[in-house]
């Protein structure tokens, strides 16, 4: 036998049933006896929702009202009703067992499931197998439309049923129609045998995932913004009624290796994961998560996992995995058990921990343990922050794939910052000029959006992009680095620099207007370094001496003045030199260098820090090859820095710090001329990469 069913809820109507989160309002259902094609009688039940405001789409559609709803039983009743009269109508019949059918899968996939696990009551196992009328319709007549575009009435229209949907009410109709076709199906025209029902998974199973594994992109999606504390089963159950393929939940890490609230979800075809998109922005408890597309690449680079350990710490499927973090250094499998106790047995003993070391060996103070069950899981949960040995531990739910990310990968194995990154560059002036001046040839962008780069405010130019100078697009980044939402723009004049600002002011970006301001260079470098530029006038920055702000490197790509000696070095190159009492006319000359990785920062995104937390100086001064030396010197003809250990570095100074309060700190010891200009024999352009408003280089 069939039980015909249809619902409806309080918000979407079709094929966005279910998407809006809204609750189920509306059940009706009829038995079929397929062998003697007789029915049961048909039911029609209301069900009273928490929330009972209605979308307009649905007063429309069913003509319900909210007064209607409020004298309605809730769900829970009202499926207990439904299995009672089902169970009654099939001993009419003489029949014992059923099948659910339903018009698509929206119904019991992204509405029953997706509410009933919310509101903590479960379904009776007939909701975990049912036909889709419209695959089944499509296999007996191939040449009717595609499932994705079938509805009750197109299936009838097709088949020639003449049904007038005005005449019954909502929902009856819908469930009488359906029956029409399922006899017209089984017909002996068509004789069709309903025998592959569509089956939704009771829990979600764990396992692991090798990076050999084929994993189609197609059934892929990322989930943003999950609590921190939730499990691989919290993940499942927000899915409540897709079936997710086994081990298909990935928790991704920090480089920290601790979660950032984001997952990859891997279900079992194409068709689950088109359902799992429609949950986008749907809630996991108060806060609502994102759903996206991602990739078969981007699961097995999380979820993926080749270590013998690994897989055979894994191979015990449906365990309850919990991480355990902060553990003595000093701990021991033993420790590890006599801490859980007997009350949470581990899974095999010794065989049921793994520690997670450095690839080195050493401890990194986690382990994870399995469980047999859920029970005993919870038991070890609430030993969260008991004391071992002298340190407290943290216990969490953890996940297959988490164990694969944390041990494999072993997130701690690198520095996050390199020490020295390679190759080296020496500072060189580059060939351009910032601008200066009073002549109003620059304009400013004021109320970018954050998320604006510079191919942002070059689509914002149109026309105008063409007239502006090569690297003259500048970004203000704040004191943390990130976007103020101010740019400055050098144009080729003070023509086209009008001729912007009349054209671009308060036009749109995104979903925020910018003003468009004409300034000159001289203003421009006030505010690029630190100062304020308002209705007022200009406020200069916080330094008390005039400085130029980091050369930029521009949007336009021109070839960079480089020396090719200047990359080849030994390693031991790298180690300052020894500073001795011999004359500087003999010492060989040593250029400043820094690291090009801090040159690729800037590159592309001409950013400019006011006030900067990490300029380029604070990577180091290290001593270069001769060879590089001299090529850097005869190639730019630029003066160089006298022999290593003349240079002295001051960080920390108070922003007011002028120059008679650094000449006064280092009284009593000899120091070069009065002039600042003296102190760094450069260009002002190369001077300006090794000065910032907190920073100060002295000889």
């Amino acid at each position: 036998s069939l039980v015909v069913l249809f619902g409806a809820t309080a918000g979407a109507y079709g094929a966005k049933l279910g998407s809006d989160e809204r609750e189920l309002i509306l059940l009706v259902w009829q038995v079929v006896d397929l062998p003697s094609k007789k029915v049961g009688t048909l039911h029609k039940s209301l069900v009273k929702a928490d929330n009972l405001d209605l979308s307009d789409q649905c007063r429309e559609v069913s003509g319900l009202t909210p007064e209607g709803l409020g004298k309605a039983e809730p769900l829970d009743r009202v499926l207990q009703q439904f299995s009672q009269l089902v169970s009654s109508d099939l001993k009419v019949l003489g029949r014992s067992s059923y099948t659910l059918c339903s018009d698509g899968q929206l119904l019991i996939r992204q509405v029953l499931h997706p509410e009933t696990s919310k509101k903590n009551f479960l379904l009776s196992d007939c909701f975990y197998s049912f036909y889709d009328l419209r695959k089944e319709f499509h296999t007996c007549y191939p040449s009717s439309a595609a499932v994705k575009d079938q509805t009750i009435k197109t299936m009838a229209e097709y088949l020639g049923l003449g049904t007038d949907e005005t005449e019954e009410d909502f929902g009856v109709w819908q469930v009488k129609t359906m029956v029409a076709i399922i006899f017209s199906m089984l017909s002996e025209s068509s004789d069709h045998v309903f025998t592959e029902p569509e089956t939704v998974k009771y829990k979600y199973e764990t396992g692991p995932c090798s990076k050999s594994e084929t994993v189609d992109s197609e059934t892929v999606i990322r989930a943003r913004g999950l609590p921190w504390q939730s499990s691989d089963q919290d993940i499942a159950r927000f899915f409540k009624g897709l079936n997710i393929a086994k081990g298909g939940v990935a928790l991704c890490l920090n480089a920290q290796g601790r979660r950032n609230g984001e997952a990859l979800v891997r279900f079992v075809n194409s068709e689950q994961r088109d359902l799992a998109l429609e949950r986008h922005k749907h809630h996991m408890g108060s806060r609502y998560i994102e759903v996206y597309k991602a990739t078969g690449e981007e699961f097995l680079k999380i979820a993926g996992g080749t270590s013998n350990e690994v897989a055979q710490f894994l191979s015990k499927e449906n365990q309850v995995i919990i991480r355990m973090r902060g553990l003595p250094f000093t701990a021991t499998q033993e420790d590890v058990l006599g801490f859980l106790g007997p009350e949470c047995p581990v899974t095999g003993g010794k065989e049921g921990l793994l520690f997670v070391k450095y690839p080195d060996g050493r401890p990194t103070g986690d382990a994870f343990v399995l469980f047999s069950c859920e029970e005993y899981a919870q038991n070890a949960l609430k030993k969260h922050k008991e004391i071992l040995g002298k340190r407290y531990i943290e216990l969490f739910r953890s996940t297959a794939a988490e164990v694969q990310q944390v041990v494999l990968n072993r997130y701690m194995s690198t520095p996050l910052i390199p020490t020295l990154p390679t190759p080296i560059i020496p500072v060189i002036p580059p060939p351009y000029a910032i601008a200066t001046g009073s002549i109003r040839d620059c304009v400013r962008l004021r109320g970018l959006p954050y998320t604006a780069g510079i191919d942002d405010i070059l689509e914002f130019m149109g026309d105008a992009t063409a007239d502006i100078k090569p690297h003259g697009v500048h970004m203000v980044l704040n004191q943390q680095g990130r976007p103020s939402g101010d740019a400055f723009i050098q144009m080729k004049s003070a023509d086209k620099a009008f001729m912007v600002a009349q054209k671009c002011h308060k036009k749109m970006m995104k979903d925020r207007y910018v003003e468009v301001f004409q300034c000159s260079g001289e203003e421009m470098n006030f505010v690029l370094m630190g100062g304020t530029l308002n209705r007022s006038g200009l406020s200069p920055p916080p330094c008390k001496l005039p400085c130029l702000s980091p050369p930029a490197y521009a949007a336009f790509q021109t070839a960079a003045v480089i020396p090719a000696e200047a990359a080849l070095y030994q390693p031991q190159a790298l180690l300052p030199t020894t500073r001795t009492p011999q004359a500087s006319t003999t010492a060989p000359p040593a250029v400043t260098y820094y690291p090009a990785q801090a040159a690729q920062l800037y590159m592309n995104y001409t950013a400019y820090y006011p006030s900067p937390p990490v300029s380029p100086t604070t990577v180091g001064y290290i001593a270069a090859p001769p060879g590089a030396v001299a090529a850097a010197a005869t190639a730019t003809h630029t003066p160089i820095l006298p022999q290593p250990g003349a240079l002295v570095r001051m960080q920390g100074l108070p922003y007011n710090t002028g120059m008679k309060e650094i000449l006064s700190f280092f009284q009593g010891y000899q120091y070069a001329p009065d002039d600042y200009n003296g102190l760094i024999q450069l260009s002002d352009q190369a001077r300006s990469m090794l000065q910032a408003p907190k920073e100060w280089v002295c000889l």
